[in-house]
């Protein structure tokens, strides 16, 4: 398995990581509408999470393309987040803000950007 998942995943790997990013974004929205989630992360590690979170999601949608459509997995990406943004507009205690689908897009990006970077020096080296 090793970095060929990084080239060419199988079919399994690829609904596998489907089916992980569908319960990553499940969980993000159910656990993120309970109330011990306003404060749990304080700032700035709030970023951070951010950051990690849509990266893991950046890398397990990109892996589930098929280690290819980049710009698919940013609009996902974007998407998710600003749905997350848009649904803590309607829970108490909660504040949406740009600055965090800011945070979820740069984790997004710089995720897509190594796994892009790596997978075309696997190539490389055959």
């Amino acid at each position: 398995l090793g970095a060929r998942v990084l080239v060419r995943p199988t079919p399994f790997v690829r609904v596998l990581t489907a089916v992980l990013a569908v319960g990553l974004a499940v969980n993000l929205f159910f656990h993120g509408a309970q109330p011990y989630a306003v404060g749990l992360f304080t700032p700035p590690w709030d970023k951070l999470a951010h950051m990690t979170l849509f990266g893991g999601f950046a890398a397990l949608l990109w892996v589930a393309l098929g280690a290819r459509w980049a710009a698919a997995v940013f609009v996902l990406c974007l998407a998710i987040g600003a749905a997350d943004e848009l649904v803590q507009m309607q829970l108490p205690g909660r504040s949406p803000g740009w600055d965090d689908l800011l945070f979820d897009v740069i984790g997004a990006w710089v995720s897509l950007g190594m796994l892009r970077a790596l997978r075309r020096r696997i190539i490389q080296l055959g």
